[in-house]
């Protein structure tokens, strides 16, 4: 059963509100590269190292800020990490309250069918692209949408507006393009 937008969203800010007051800002684009080094140290031992104070990388990006990214590969079990999963885990359970994938590949909505027809691979093919080129651009911004517009946003930090600003002058015209037929 399917929440409104607007209950979903004030049940959003809540969680956001929750997140700000009881433990730091959600966003969540850093820790698929901590996952990243999770899977390259488990093949690469020699990839974070545990040093007399803390943890040292031979990779630049996960040394960085005295190695805090390389200390969250050696212990992954934090709060930023444990969201990611939950997030996979979220999604996991959504499905199988609506029927499992199977029922979802059913509901097809009208106006992705108007304009790519109602065959599922290739809305997995376009979701997994567009999901890439997001984390990419998420980590070429130094942070993703929920970290930069939802968290900094509310935060009333310039960086969320002007992120904001530019995730939809983009968005809009790639909508435009990909959906010229209306449902």
């Amino acid at each position: 059963m399917p929440l409104d937008w607007k209950t979903g969203g004030l049940l959003l800010g809540a969680v956001f509100f929750a997140a700000v007051l009881l433990v730091k800002p959600i966003g969540v684009s850093t820790q698929f590269v901590i996952l990243d080094g999770i899977l390259a140290d488990a093949v690469n031992a020699d990839l974070v190292v545990q040093i007399d104070e803390g943890y040292a990388s031979s990779n630049a990006y996960l040394n960085k800020s005295d190695g805090k990214y390389a200390r969250s590969v050696a212990n992954p079990l934090n709060y930023s990490f444990v969201f990611v999963l939950a997030m996979a885990l979220g999604g996991f359970v959504s499905a199988r309250m609506r029927g499992g994938i199977k029922q979802v590949d059913k509901t097809v909505p009208a106006l992705w069918r108007a304009n790519f027809g109602s065959g599922s691979a290739k809305r997995y093919a376009v979701a997994f692209l567009g999901g890439f080129i997001v984390l990419y651009g998420a980590r070429l911004a130094g942070g993703c949408t929920s970290g930069h517009m939802m968290s900094g946003m509310m935060q009333t930090a310039l960086s969320g507006y002007l992120f904001t600003i530019g995730a939809f002058a983009a968005a809009i015209p790639v909508a435009l393009t990909m959906y010229k037929r209306e449902a």
